[in-house]
């Protein structure tokens, strides 16, 4: 007799494989302190978020004739330093212990649209709606950036060519001008360095730039050795923009798969593409440490209260809407209870094209049912 698994066993198997120094499923989550202070910053990039997923949402629901997209994930208009902000932040993290953490939207076949919860159910009790999320075809959590990511990949493609090509030249002239100097026994382990570098070990090639002072060749050299250094630093920064899990929310992702069993995915909005991601291959990729540095990343985001991001090269994912018409946005003013006032952006419209074919393969939903 064939066993068939669930969705939530084959990512209970998976997280068993994620190594415990990224993600360990056994500890419980780490409490999050209530923030106590908004800033401008932060509203901007809310508002830009709350924009992605209201793009995404018209998009489908202007494409699918047999599918709906809702407003799912928690959420509210307060903002750190407001009134009842404490209260609605504690009931957030209660929920997170409870149920996981919804996913920003939620698809539904049409036949089972609920039109008297309509199209936002972000503010309802889990416990009012749970057998209706269970319904659910798929959950997304929508990540944006501020980025337009053809330009993006066309300027850093132009950086690391030139950064290849000045790490070369700089290579090849050192060995071509410097051999007598670097003969001598306490530096020819310099020679080997140099010989060992080539276009592809240009990622994973370091050395220590030496620090020689005692004659003016060797000063000479040394400069270039560190222009050598820094032509490789420039090469081996990241230069592909991300699909972005937090660390701490694979966890109660995790979690919200155990409750309702229903298929998660991370979508990416850059202001001129979007990919998606399934939950399932992102812990595929992180579960193997050879895709470190390659294909993901761990890094602490200074733009997002330094909390450690999974950056994932988006083109791994599946290209989700080959173009996006960018939104209007105008600045606005938010004045807080002690007189603080707040300046933000706003945005609003767009479209995202949908790429249906692939937006149904992520998804496991036949195209001519869509």
């Amino acid at each position: 007799m064939k066993i068939v698994f669930s969705y939530k066993d084959k990512i209970r198997e998976l997280t068993k494989n994620v190594p415990t120094t990224l993600v360990d499923f056994n500890l419980p989550r780490d409490t999050a302190r209530t923030p106590t202070q908004a800033s401008s910053n932060f509203i901007t990039n809310k508002e830009q978020g709350d924009w992605a997923e209201n793009l995404i949402t018209r998009a489908i629901n202007e494409t699918s004739k047999h599918y709906i997209a809702i407003k799912y994930g928690k959420s509210d208009d307060l903002v750190a330093g407001q009134e009842g902000f404490d209260t609605f932040y504690q009931e957030f993290q209660n929920e997170l212990d409870n149920i996981g953490k919804r996913p920003d939207l939620l698809i539904f076949r049409k036949v089972d649209f609920n039109k008297k919860l309509g199209f936002d159910i972000s503010r309802i009790s889990h416990s009012q709606i749970t057998e209706y999320v269970k319904k659910a075809v798929a959950g997304i959590e929508v990540r944006s950036s501020a980025f337009l990511i053809d330009r993006y990949d066309a300027e850093m493609k132009i950086k690391t060519e030139k950064f290849t090509q000045i790490a070369l030249q700089t290579k090849d002239k050192i060995l071509a001008e410097f051999m007598d100097v670097l003969e001598h026994p306490s530096r020819e382990s310099y020679i080997q360095i140099l010989k060992g570098i080539t276009k592809s070990t240009l990622n994973i090639t370091d050395f220590r730039v030496p620090s020689w002072s005692s004659s003016e060749k060797l000063v000479q050299a040394k400069d270039l050795f560190r222009k050598l250094k820094n032509a490789i630093k420039e090469i081996q920064k990241r230069s592909y923009l991300s699909i972005t899990p937090k660390v701490e929310d694979i966890k109660v992702v995790y979690k919200w798969i155990e409750s309702f069993n229903i298929p998660h995915y991370y979508f990416q909005v850059f202001f001129d593409k979007v990919y998606g991601i399934s939950f399932e291959q992102i812990l595929t990729i992180i579960s193997n440490p050879d895709n470190e540095d390659i294909i993901f990343s761990v890094e602490a985001d200074t733009k997002n209260q330094n909390k450690t991001i999974i950056k994932i090269d988006s083109k791994n994912g599946i290209l989700i809407a080959q173009k996006v018409d960018e939104p209007k946005h105008e600045s606005v003013r938010k004045e807080m209870q002690r007189g603080q006032l707040l300046f933000y952006i706003t945005f609003k419209g767009g479209t995202a094209y949908l790429d249906v074919s692939n937006l149904c393969k992520i998804l496991g939903i036949e195209e001519d049912k869509f």
